[in-house]
């Protein structure tokens, strides 16, 4: 399978293949354990209520595992959000200091620059819309150096001009490290593992509930529609653009409206 493969695959699909197999293991499971015959002893019983417990506990290990990955490159992304917008605020503040001519030509560029990196990181935004904004950015970019170099050449000021520098390239390195951090995921094997350990816990419930000749439906099915909750969201919240839980571009639209 490639690195994106789940990724690009829908939510409500991987989750509808889940809670069908989940179903299913529960029912191998609850098939398998009617077989064992009534006089299995106490040992027996107790080992497979440990190795049950065991699974389940290897689950609850591994949704805490991977719902703290997924949050922590959430929080990443929301964390840059801010510091690329602190960082573009600094530069148009120094931009004032520079030459008038100059400093209105990098003031128009700036709110330009904001828009497209407001419209990069749209939900939903296609691949091909992705590479055109990326194009008019890099050459943007170009142009706010070259608007500084021509600043620096007027003005002996080095280190007003330098100051302004200085923000820029911390935007433009920001840039890119927002760009990482949208495409840095929890691994998909760590989803597979998730998975695959989820159905065989399913599986020794259903064993477990076999060996006792009884089951509950209700408090099965809950327990498997809650499972796939939880790694619904897990997923939802590793999916910049195309999940429900976005990251807020809140300061980066207020930056927007003050170089308005």
């Amino acid at each position: 399978m490639s690195v994106e493969s789940l990724y690009n695959v829908s939510e409500l699909l991987i989750a509808t293949v889940m809670i069908g197999l989940l179903f299913l293991a529960t029912e191998l499971g609850y098939r398998a354990g009617l077989r064992v015959p009534l006089n299995l002893n106490d040992v027996g019983k107790s080992q497979l209520g440990t190795i049950s417990g065991a699974s389940l506990g290897l689950l609850a290990l591994l949704l805490g595992f991977t719902f703290a990955m997924s949050l922590s490159r959430y929080d990443l992304r929301k964390r840059l959000v801010t510091q690329e917008a602190s960082a573009l605020e600094s530069a148009n503040l120094r931009a004032r200091n520079l030459p008038e001519q100059e400093g209105a030509e990098i003031a128009t560029l700036l709110r330009k620059y904001v828009d497209l990196r407001l419209e990069f990181f749209k939900p939903g935004i296609n691949e091909e819309d992705q590479n055109r904004i990326e194009k008019e950015t890099k050459h943007l970019q170009d142009q706010l150096w070259n608007r500084a170099s021509a600043s620096l050449a007027k003005d002996d000021r080095n280190v007003t001009t330098g100051l302004f520098i200085q923000s820029l390239n911390e935007a433009f390195a920001l840039q890119n490290e927002r760009l990482a951090a949208m495409e840095n995921h929890v691994p998909q094997s760590v989803l597979v593992l998730l998975f695959t350990v989820a159905v065989i816990a399913l599986g020794g419930v259903g064993y477990g509930c076999g060996l006792g000749k009884s089951r509950h439906w209700f408090s099965t099915i809950m327990f498997a529609v809650l499972l796939v909750l939880v790694i619904t969201v897990i997923m939802d919240i590793d999916r910049p653009r195309r999940g429900f839980i976005q990251v807020n571009q809140e300061s980066m639209t207020r930056l927007l409206k003050s170089l308005g």
